[in-house]
C-alpha cells in the first residue's frame, strides 16, 4: 500500500486532537508526521501517542507543508481556519479538516473552489459515516427495503452540565464570532449530514427556532428546532440541543413507502429495520460487529483516499452543504422565515 507523510496544523483549542494522533498512529499508510502548534501545547501528547512516527514538532504551520505532506489534519478554531486549509491546499494537500472551519459559508466555499481547482479533496471530519451501523442501514435504504422515501425524525441531545463551566464560557465553542454556531454546528451537524448521506437526498429548505433556554451566559445556541424540506419531496423534523445532565440521546428515523429505519447510536437498539417486503412484515435488528467509535476510521479512511486517489469518505460539495444547511437554520431563526439553501 502507498505510504505518506501527514502534516498536524493546529493550535490552542484543536478540537479531538487525542483522538487525530491515535488514528494517524494506527494508520498502516502513515509512514510519517509532521505536527505544527504555534502554542506549542499539543507537543508531549504528540510524541506520547505517535511515539517514533513523529519525524518533526514546530510552531510554524508554513514550515510543516515545506515537507510536502500528502495530506494536512487540520483542527483549530473556526475562525482561525480558512487561511490554514487555503494554505494546504494551495501546498498541494488534501485536507481532513475538523468542522466546522469556518465563521461563515462563503469562506468554506472559496475553500472548495480552491481543492477543486487543485483537484485535491477537502474533507470535513464526519466521522459517524463510517460507523459499522450507518454503513449498513445506507445499504438497506439503497437496496429498496423500505421503498420511496416519506419523512424522517432526527435527535441529537448532549450535556448542559459543559455549558456550566465558567472555563467553557471563556472558551471559542461558546462564542459564535469564533465558533460559527453552537450545538446545532457542533453536534447537531452530524446528523444533518448524516441523514443526507443515508437518504442520498439534499436538504433544500429549513425553518425553525435557535437560542439558549438552559440561562448559562452563551454567545451559542444551547437548543434547536428544526423543520427540513429535501431535494426528493420528503420531509424531515430534527432537535438539536444541550439538554442532559451528562451523556447523550440519538436517534435518527426513516419512514418509507415499504417500511422504516431507526439508528440509535447512544443507548437502545443500534440498528433496526421493518419492510413490508417481508411477509409477514418483522422488525429485523442489526447483527454485526459493534461500532467503532473512535476517529481512527475516519483517519483510516481518508489516508486511503489521498495515499491511493481512492474516493474520501465525504466529498467537498457534501461538507459544504451540510455547512449551507446550518447557516441556514441560523438565518431561519433570526428572520422568522424558512430559508433556501442554496
Amino acid at each position: 500500500m502507498p505510504e505518506l507523510t501527514v502534516a498536524v496544523l493546529t493550535d490552542v483549542g484543536g478540537a479531538h486532537l487525542d483522538s487525530y494522533f491515535a488514528g494517524l498512529a494506527l494508520s498502516d499508510q502513515v509512514r510519517s508526521v509532521i505536527v505544527a502548534d504555534p502554542s506549542g501545547m499539543s507537543e508531549a501528547a504528540a510524541k506520547k501517542s505517535l511515539g517514533g512516527k513523529l519525524t518533526h514538532f514546530g510552531r510554524d504551520h508554513s514550515r510543516a507543508l515545506i515537507e510536502q505532506p500528502g495530506m494536512t489534519l487540520i483542527t483549530m478554531e473556526a475562525l482561525h481556519a480558512p487561511p490554514v486549509i487555503q494554505m494546504a491546499l494551495e501546498a498541494n494537500c488534501h485536507v481532513l479538516a475538523e468542522k466546522p472551519s469556518c465563521v461563515k459559508a462563503e469562506d468554506f466555499e472559496t475553500l472548495v473552489r480552491l481543492a477543486d481547482m487543485k483537484h485535491r479533496f477537502l474533507m470535513l471530519a464526519f466521522a459517524n459515516r463510517l460507523r459499522g451501523t450507518v454503513i449498513a442501514a445506507r445499504k438497506l435504504i439503497q437496496s429498496g427495503q423500505i421503498g420511496q422515501i416519506y419523512g424522517c425524525e432526527l435527535h441529537i441531545v448532549a450535556d448542559q452540565t459543559r455549558l456550566k463551566n465558567p472555563t467553557y464560557h471563556k472558551s471559542w465553542f461558546a462564542d459564535r464570532a469564533r465558533s460559527g454556531g453552537g450545538h446545532l454546528m457542533w453536534l447537531g451537524i452530524h446528523w444533518i449530514d448524516l441523514v443526507m448521506y443515508l437518504t442520498d437526498s439534499q436538504i433544500v429548505e429549513v425553518a425553525g427556532f435557535a437560542g439558549v433556554v438552559g440561562g448559562q451566559p452563551l454567545k451559542i445556541e444551547d437548543s434547536a428546532a428544526m423543520s427540513l424540506r429535501f431535494d426528493n419531496g420528503s420531509f424531515g423534523t430534527m432537535t438539536s440541543g444541550y439538554y442532559l445532565d451528562r451523556g447523550y440521546h440519538s436517534h435518527i428515523k426513516i419512514w418509507g413507502s415499504h417500511g422504516w429505519l431507526q439508528l440509535e447510536p447512544h443507548g437502545g437498539e443500534p440498528l433496526q429495520c421493518s419492510s413490508t417486503k417481508e411477509s409477514p412484515a418483522q422488525i429485523r435488528k442489526y447483527d454485526g460487529p459493534p461500532d467503532d467509535t473512535s476517529y481512527t476510521p475516519l483517519v483510516q479512511a481518508c489516508v486511503k483516499a489521498s495515499a491511493d486517489s481512492a474516493s474520501p469518505p465525504v466529498t467537498s460539495v457534501q461538507s459544504l452543504h451540510a455547512l449551507k444547511t446550518v447557516f441556514a437554520c441560523y438565518r431561519a431563526a433570526e428572520t422568522g422565515q424558512s430559508q433556501r439553501v442554496a
